[in-house]
Formats: structure tokens, sequence, C-alpha cells
């Protein structure tokens, strides 16, 4: 009897109880199931992680390869300083062999002396 005394007394500061969470209702549109909002957070913050570790690979990449630049022109520099600039392979004004346009009545000097029907079969007869 005296407990449902107090429980009767209680039961008014009950109806005046807030719920433990508003914002987060099953029964509301747009409710977010608990776990799932906690993985993407999660998923968020590792995300911000990478990206950063990233950035930091990005830059440390792009320095590497700017120092490796700047020392390859300082060695130019030092070298054509000193002289010791790198022979230039000669151009072919010619257009070499494939060139096409070489005939024997342009002038130009041949290895071998042209040859005519049958005249390796008699070496005397050579012009």
């Amino acid at each position: 009897m005296k407990r449902l005394l107090i429980i009767t007394a209680l039961l008014p500061f009950a109806a005046l109880a807030q719920p433990l969470n508003t914002m987060n209702n099953p029964n509301q549109p747009g409710y977010v199931i608990p776990s799932q909002q906690r993985m993407q957070t999660e998923m968020m913050s590792q995300q911000q992680q990478q990206k950063g570790m990233l950035n930091q690979q990005l830059r440390t990449q792009t320095q590497v390869q700017q120092q490796n630049l700047q020392n390859q022109m300082n060695a130019n520099t030092q070298r054509i300083q000193q002289g010791q600039v790198r022979e230039q392979p000669l151009q072919n004004k010619n257009g070499g062999m494939l060139g096409g346009g070489s005939t024997l009545n342009s002038g130009q000097q041949h290895m071998l002396p042209p040859q005519s029907n049958g005249s390796m079969l008699n070496p005397q007869t050579q012009n």
C-alpha cells in the first residue's frame, strides 16, 4: 500500500519527463541509425587522415623532384663553365640512306663504282 502511494505521488512528474533522445526518434522522418551514424563519422575521420597523408607524400615527392632537377641544372652549369660541354651529334643534311633523293647523277661519290649487267662475271671490263 505504501508503494502504491509513492508511485501515485510520482506519476505527475513522470508526465513532465522528456524522452532521452528527442532528435533521433525512429518515427520521425530523417531518422538515422546510431550505429550507422558512428560508422559514417569514423569513415569520414579516416578519409581526412588519408587525405592528409597523401598530401604530405605529394609534397615530399615534389620536393625530391625539384631537388633532383636543381642538381641536374647545377651540374650542367658547372660543366658548361668548365668547358666540358657534351658533343652534339652531327646533323645529317643529306637525308642519310633513307633520303630517297640520292642518285648517281647528283654528284655524290659512292664507295663502290656502279655496276652494269654481267660486270661481276668479267672483272677486267670494269669502268
